[in-house]
């Protein structure tokens, strides 16, 4: 074993990791000098606004007791 496999081995035990997710992170680190995805605005956009969020927790701060379903409908009302 060389020094960098030990050092994955120690890094894995260390965060409790597995070795080939601390070997991942690793090299990535190596090559790239972050281990953060380039790519920036990725993933599924937010369905609700701000200003739908807000409604939401006034609704539900109203009526915390209320079913999801009765929630549901009355924010459907209010966009």
């Amino acid at each position: 074993m060389h020094l960098a496999g030990a050092s994955v081995i120690k890094t894995a035990t260390l965060l409790g990791a597995s070795r080939a997710a601390a070997s991942k992170v690793m090299m990535k680190y190596t090559s790239h000098g972050r281990t953060s995805s380039a790519k920036r605005n990725s993933g599924q956009k937010p369905k609700l606004s701000e200003m739908d969020r807000h409604t939401l927790k006034k609704i539900v701060s109203i009526n915390y007791i209320t079913a999801a379903a009765k929630v549901t409908a009355e924010l459907n009302i209010h966009l």
